[in-house]
């Protein structure tokens, strides 16, 4: 009885792992999001799968279980890395009661490498990663890591940015780091990150609390040393030239 939690990567083929490859291959029934199930379509043929909407991840964790318990291997897909605001840890506490079924993670590339890579370097020294969905987490404690990351001088990677309900996180996300940094401190935005669209814009802290991001954006923001070298947003990691 076993249960994959695979990192299917920002989204194009050339991104996902073998080892994910070889994962979805070894299952008998894939589940995801369906948007994340539409990038993977080629892979899935011949195969079962079971597609839901955003805020349905227990249910999947759920339907994964049930079909391991009677003898399939399922295979539960994430966008970037299962592991990073993914569904690993859901899968874990889903199947708390049932140490019969083994779960392995599949790693997979997360936003925040696929997004860096596009913009430049920015996360070559200290970084924190948050997101801005308050879905799970109060606002409050966003805000409190957000100045925290900040107050520290440590490049900000935000994932889920903006959405349609939540338009103006991204400014009021902003407006903390504000606090710490400097308006002129060098940032990017990478939209559709491995998928058709996929552009980097950079900004100046002050302005990006307007910079079109939604949910397939990935925000970057520099730190005192972080620079824009030959249109590409770079953090040095220290070394004497």
């Amino acid at each position: 009885m076993k249960i994959y939690a695979v990192g299917i990567g920002p989204g194009n083929a050339e991104d996902m792992t073998l080892r994910a490859r070889r994962a979805i291959e070894e299952s008998d029934v894939i589940i995801g999001y369906s948007a994340y199930m539409e990038l993977i379509k080629d892979m899935t043929a011949g195969k079962e799968t079971v597609s839901s909407v955003m805020t349905k991840e227990i249910d999947r964790c759920r339907t994964a279980l049930e079909y391991a318990l009677s003898g399939k291997t399922a295979a539960v897909v994430s966008s970037g890395d299962a592991g990073v605001y993914g569904m690993a840890s859901p899968l874990y506490e889903v199947c708390a009661g049932h140490p019969e079924v083994e779960i392995e993670v599949v790693p997979g590339v997360t936003a925040a490498c696929s997004g860096a890579a596009a913009a430049g370097a920015p996360l070559t020294h200290d970084f924190a990663a948050i997101s801005l969905s308050d879905r799970l987490t109060p606002w409050a404690i966003i805000e409190k890591r957000l100045r925290l990351a900040a107050e520290g001088d440590l490049v900000i990677c935000l994932y889920n940015p903006s959405s349609r309900k939540r338009s103006g996180y991204l400014r009021r996300a902003c407006e903390c780091v504000l606090e710490y940094k400097s308006p002129e401190t060098p940032c990017a935005c990478a939209f559709n990150i491995g998928r058709e669209g996929e552009r980097v814009e950079l900004y100046r802290l002050g302005d990006l609390g307007e910079a079109p991001a939604d949910m397939f954006t990935t925000v970057f923001i520099g730190n005192a040393d972080t620079k824009i070298i030959n249109g590409r947003l770079v953090t040095p990691r220290g070394y004497s030239l």
